[in-house]
């Protein structure tokens, strides 16, 4: 199934193409106020394990290894998922993360997780 699946790092303004915006870390991002953040959804219970962050400390090397410890969370993690798969069956999703790597996050895991579904 495709989904209409975007991923914004949450510093970027708010646009009108956003559609629901879910914030998907844990943690929430420094110097953003709610209502500059414009969230359909902070779904905190989705994001990676304490334990597995810390590893990963976004260091691209583990990107594989993060990727695939990450996915095995989130098979174990149906209901927060199946709430995400709520949304994405209304629209367009834009999954928020607040990590300066573009590429190596767990917003774009949580995207291929979700595409490879």
């Amino acid at each position: 199934m495709a989904f209409d699946l975007m991923v914004k790092r949450i510093y970027e303004p708010p646009a009108a193409d956003d559609g629901q915006r879910v914030l998907v870390d844990r943690i929430w991002p420094r110097g953003i106020s709610k209502e500059h953040a414009a969230l359909a959804l902070w779904l905190k219970e989705i994001a990676p394990s304490d334990e597995l962050r810390k590893w990963f400390g976004h260091e691209s090397a583990r990107w594989a290894e993060f990727r695939k410890r990450y996915g095995a969370e989130l098979d174990g993690n149906g209901e927060v998922v199946a709430t995400l798969h709520g949304l994405l069956g209304e629209g367009k999703v834009t999954l928020l993360y607040g990590a300066h790597d573009e590429a190596h996050n767990n917003a774009v895991a949580l995207a291929e997780y979700l595409r490879g579904q």
